[in-house]
């Protein structure tokens, strides 16, 4: 079993590096200019990988923050997954053929199965099924809508079709760092029997160590965004209390 994977996370909007609360385009904070800078200074602190966002792809169905996500991939020494507009096969492999060494698949998973399980079939692990639920129940485009779909439901049909790592958001925790939903993020891992990285509410370096017990469950990982930011604890402090554990 690999050791459990800390991803800072870096959300893109208009080229910035940007803060949303609960997904609210409206609620933004901007924490830096340069996508680029942001991820460097992750590197510097240790980040094996980093998770990157494009929210403006995110709302218009498209890749817009493409070339920062690609200089990123290409110049900095770590590995690099990338949510957020992809919605084709020719996406998934620009990002790919580019060094992006994970897509997020999030709301093709609901709109366009068809494609997703193609993608699963072609591309295996380097394909993470972003499941965000609101109350159980799965979000789609950039959370504006929610499904009558289970997230669970959903995430089984998909590790039947060969997805093998899903990155699970609680829509009511994101931004708040009010503590990851834990329950929900075991129950997805459990049911599926692949890896579930945990995304929204991190507030704590405690809440990675109370997430990182559940690693023989298959809790793979998590995703901070907000706590970094906010200077609730480093990077480089939350890696060496997690390796320790």
């Amino acid at each position: 079993m690999s050791a459990f994977t800390l991803y800072p996370a870096i959300d893109m909007r208009n080229g910035k590096c940007v803060r949303l609360v609960q997904g609210d385009y409206n609620k933004e904070t901007i924490y830096g200019d340069s996508p680029y800078d942001m991820a460097a200074l992750f590197a510097s602190e240790g980040a094996e990988w980093i998770h990157l966002v494009d929210l403006d792809g995110a709302k218009e169905g498209k890749r817009v923050n493409d070339r920062h996500v690609i200089e990123i991939a290409q110049k900095l020494d770590l590995k690099v997954e990338i949510g957020g507009g992809i919605r084709s096969e020719s996406d998934v492999y620009e990002y790919l053929s580019a060094g992006v060494d994970r897509v997020i698949l999030g709301s093709s998973a609901v709109s366009n199965p068809p494609f997703v399980k193609k993608m699963l079939k072609q591309y295996g692990e380097k394909i993470a099924i972003g499941l965000d639920a609101r109350d159980g129940f799965v979000s789609t485009e950039g959370w504006l809508e929610t499904s009558t779909l289970k997230a669970t439901e959903l995430g089984k049909e998909l590790a039947n079709e060969g997805a093998e790592v899903f990155i699970f958001t609680d829509i009511a925790t994101d931004g708040m760092l009010s503590g990851p939903n834990i329950e929900s993020t075991v129950e997805l891992a459990k049911e599926t029997g692949k890896s579930v990285i945990a995304s929204g509410g991190v507030s704590s370096v405690a809440d990675l160590e109370a997430l990182a017990r559940y690693q023989a469950d298959g809790v793979a990982g998590a995703i901070i965004g907000k706590a970094l930011y906010t200077n609730q604890f480093t990077l480089s402090e939350a890696l060496e209390r997690v390796k320790r554990k």
